[in-house]
């Protein structure tokens, strides 16, 4: 199958073959004719499937299709996600789209001035990608008029009810019209994203893609057992040794981000650090410099690192497991995209054996593991337990909570004309 044999308008065709793709994803073959339909979709694809276009692109086919095109530009299509980095990713992804159509696109998020976003909205946007928070604050100030929605995608909807987003959710819906098209994307079928599926979409179809929570079969894993304060010291040795790039690290705290990015730049190679306590500006210039490689290493924290996309990403390094399993999926899941081959490994010390038992008992896998010469952990060494510093859930605990530092209330976001 191409995409030509998906019914596309030829404006759209265009810019995909711009963008060098030529045959549908596997999510993009199954979602695309289904939304055409006008159903509703219930979806489960793991970050790297192409789900952005799979939502995107018949999203621009019906809006070209409509017989109620006017001049005037109104919010028609509204894309609701959980972080901010994902909102500027899906936002420059339908950029690409929908470039050689007449629509105007924008995105809402924290971190930047609420001005500048107002004046955006007030000139007249057709598809707005916005996180919660900030979305309902232009919803109480009525600087965005949502009367004419005719799709909802809620992308990421897992972690979304992960961030408690749940209840702010529910009120953007409650001002929607009821008339419309709902499409929800999940990475995980949790028994809250079905009964979020129940309350918000009309008899969907169910497309799955990959299995729940399964890791892809394009990423070579490998767990590096090492004692706690030799991490840093093994990390360096495998980025040098290796010639290594190009590295996403995972770490669980804020301050480990920091402390890791600074020890890392006293080795000789160039990191940066992006997490919720950083600035808008600050994380936008980190991930730009990461992707042109101008820094070898981009150390991150889950959330922070949601809607990373950068293709043909060779290294993922978990240097803290996560405390949540699912979030392993999606941390090693940023490389071996799109059919790509990509590397995660982990870095293990004593204190996290029960967090890869969770995960591998997520999984339905064992990772290879590597007791490396000069490395291998003091035997003697007995597990403490581990300070999560902030982040949400506890030892061993399930999901749960969670902060809104990204996409919250304090910020805006830009506009482009397509």
């Amino acid at each position: 199958m191409t995409f030509n044999d998906l019914g596309l308008n030829k404006l759209l065709l265009k810019a995909i073959g711009e963008q060098g793709y030529t045959e549908p994803t596997p999510i993009q073959a199954q979602a695309i004719p289904v939304i055409l339909q006008r159903k509703d979709i219930l979806a489960g694809a793991q970050t790297g499937t192409g789900k952005t276009a799979g939502f995107t692109l018949p999203m621009l086919e019906l809006l070209l299709r409509s017989k109620h095109q006017t001049k005037q530009h109104q919010v028609k299509a509204l894309i609701l996600t959980p972080t901010r980095e994902l909102a500027l990713q899906v936002e420059e992804n339908i950029a690409a789209y929908a470039r050689h159509t007449p629509y105007k696109s924008a995105v809402i998020f924290g971190g930047v001035k609420i001005n500048p976003q107002i004046v955006a909205l007030r000139k007249g946007i057709d598809i707005v990608v916005a996180t919660p928070g900030r979305l309902l604050d232009h919803i109480s100030q009525k600087t965005i008029n949502l009367s004419h929605v005719d799709f909802l995608i809620l992308d990421e909807a897992d972690r979304m009810l992960d961030m408690g987003f749940v209840n702010d959710i529910k009120k953007v819906i409650a001002v929607l019209p009821k008339e419309r098209q709902t499409l929800l994307f999940s990475a995980t079928y949790s028994d809250a994203i079905k009964k979020l599926s129940t309350q918000f979409l009309k008899s969907p179809t169910l497309i799955e893609v990959a299995r729940t929570n399964a890791s892809s079969e394009t990423i070579k894993q490998a767990i590096y057992h090492v004692d706690k304060t030799r991490k840093r010291e093994l990390l360096t040795h495998l980025i040098k040794e290796g010639d290594w790039q190009q590295v996403l690290v995972f770490t669980r705290t804020k301050h480990g981000a920091n402390r890791l990015c600074g020890q890392l730049e006293t080795d000789g190679i160039s990191s940066a650090a992006i997490h919720g306590n950083k600035s808008q500006n600050a994380r936008v210039k980190a991930l730009a410099d990461f992707k042109a490689g101008k820094i070898r290493v981009l150390v991150a924290t889950d959330i922070a690192a949601r809607g990373i996309d950068i293709d043909q990403l060779p290294h993922v390094v978990n240097y803290e497991l996560p405390n949540v399993s699912e979030d392993y999926v999606h941390r090693i899941g940023r490389t071996g995209r799109a059919g790509n081959k990509g590397e995660a490994i982990s870095l293990v010390c004593v204190d996290e054996d029960e967090f890869l038992a969770g995960i591998e008992k997520l999984i339905k896998k064992d990772i290879p593991k590597v007791w490396l010469k000069g490395f291998k952990p003091d035997p003697s060494i007995k597990a403490e337990p581990i300070n999560m510093g902030g982040n949400r859930g506890a030892r061993n605990k399930p999901r749960g909570g969670g902060s809104r530092n990204s996409g919250g209330r304090n910020g805006g976001g830009g506009s482009r004309r397509r």
